[in-house]
């Protein structure tokens, strides 16, 4: 049976829930969810891959000709970036994306 969250939702569930909008649903759920560390996790890694993600780009749109084009071609394979890890954590798997997976490990567990 899969443990339970502050809106009464499997983890799983919640967990998964904290891709989608990128770092704001992550920062939503970090600051609402106290006690489940699998949701925690999730919603740390989400902030730490989506704020420079999304810096990253905002920046890049600023080169003048070419910059749109630019954060184009690269926002929009970023949709895997929310589908991956969105899918491992629906199915339960403490999927680290590496380097800030272990930071995002870290701050959930303590260790």
């Amino acid at each position: 049976m899969p443990y339970k969250t502050f809106l009464g939702l499997p983890e799983n569930i919640v967990a998964a829930l904290c891709y989608p909008v990128g770092w704001l649903s992550g920062l939503f759920f970090l600051l609402l969810e106290r006690k489940n560390k699998f949701v925690r996790f999730h919603a740390m890694q989400s902030v730490l891959l989506f704020m420079p993600y999304v810096l990253f780009l905002f920046l890049v749109a600023w080169i003048p000709t070419i910059g749109w084009a630019i954060a184009d071609s690269v926002g929009m394979p970023g949709m895997l970036l929310i589908v991956i890890p969105m899918y491992m954590a629906f199915r339960g798997s403490k999927f680290k994306i590496p380097i800030i997976g272990k930071i995002a490990y870290n701050f959930a567990y303590g260790e």
